[in-house]
């Protein structure tokens, strides 16, 4: 159970950290100090890099939680919501991966930045719900016990 929390812990901490640092740090600063051409190349090949690893959180989520509810046998209210959040972050993050995030890849490849910048919108969008959504999946899995 230990080995399972800590892949666990490990999972959501690289998913949901990178994406604080992308929207907080990382998207803001380019915004204002590069061009589009390289601000949007700069960003499609930094979610190139960061999607491979958020599969890997993924993986790492759903198989150790999944390995933590059947030891439980019965999971607690706060668990099976944290579940249920995680599915919507999964879902979620597919759509932005088949979808903008493939129309930004092709835009930076055909140097059309209009069409760039309209996918880049829509990725911060939905990462920003994906972000509170995975915070409020955080406060659940460490208060839910004490609330629910």
């Amino acid at each position: 159970m230990i080995i399972a929390k800590f892949l666990h812990i490990l999972g959501f901490t690289i998913w949901v950290g990178g994406m604080f640092f992308a929207h907080n740090a990382l998207r803001p600063v380019v915004a204002v100090t590069l061009e589009p051409p390289q601000r949007l190349t700069l960003l499609a090949g930094v979610f190139t890099k960061f999607f491979l690893w958020v599969w890997i959180s993924i993986a790492l989520i759903f198989g150790s939680g999944m390995a933590m509810m059947a030891g439980m046998g019965k999971p607690p209210l706060h668990v099976m919501l944290m579940f249920v959040l995680a599915v919507v972050m999964l879902l979620i993050f597919s759509h932005i991966f088949f979808a903008p995030y493939r129309r930004l890849k092709r835009a930076v490849a055909a140097q059309d930045w209009k069409a760039g910048g309209a996918a880049m919108a829509t990725i911060r969008k939905l990462v920003a719900v994906n972000l509170i959504i995975g915070l409020l999946t955080i406060t659940i899995g460490t208060l839910g016990p004490l609330a629910l």
